[in-house]
């Protein structure tokens, strides 16, 4: 792996979940602290969204740390298929359609985060649309590391 293509996932990754975190916020009309905890109680629990300051960068740390993995796939996966790099637009709306449907219903359901009730079509669409912004960004730092 190049130097560049491990920034790539680097910065890809962290902005893509900073990112994120902002629309998740936005979409759920709630400050990114709350949204902190909600990441944190994947880990924690229910406990975490009464959580304060360090459950909160837990949730920061946990974010990212996400995040780059996520964009480390896409850029590993990218040295075996060349076309995840070259086409980056129509592979990072795809990726981020299944990374919409692993997060949802397989990380989110197997982690301590407390169960919540079945989201509406409008929070699924937004959701998604979250996600394929985030294929886009980690398809681009990718595309622009293989030039």
């Amino acid at each position: 792996m190049s130097s560049h293509l491990l920034i790539a996932i680097l910065i890809g990754g962290m902005v893509a979940g900073i990112l994120d975190i902002g629309a998740a916020a936005a979409i759920n009309r709630k400050g990114p602290v709350a949204i902190l905890h909600v990441i944190a109680s994947g880990l924690l629990g229910a406990k975490a969204l009464k959580g304060g300051s360090l459950t909160a960068a837990l949730g920061f740390l946990l974010q990212l740390a996400m995040s780059i993995a996520i964009a480390a796939i896409y850029g590993l996966a990218s040295l075996w298929l060349p076309i995840l790099a070259r086409m980056w637009i129509a592979t990072g709306l795809a990726y981020g359609v299944g990374v919409f449907v692993v997060m949802t219903y397989v990380v989110v359901p197997l982690s301590a985060a407390p169960s919540r009730p079945t989201p509406g079509i409008s929070k699924i669409t937004k959701d998604l649309l979250a996600m394929l912004g985030f294929g886009l960004i980690v398809a681009l730092a990718v595309h622009q590391a293989s030039l």
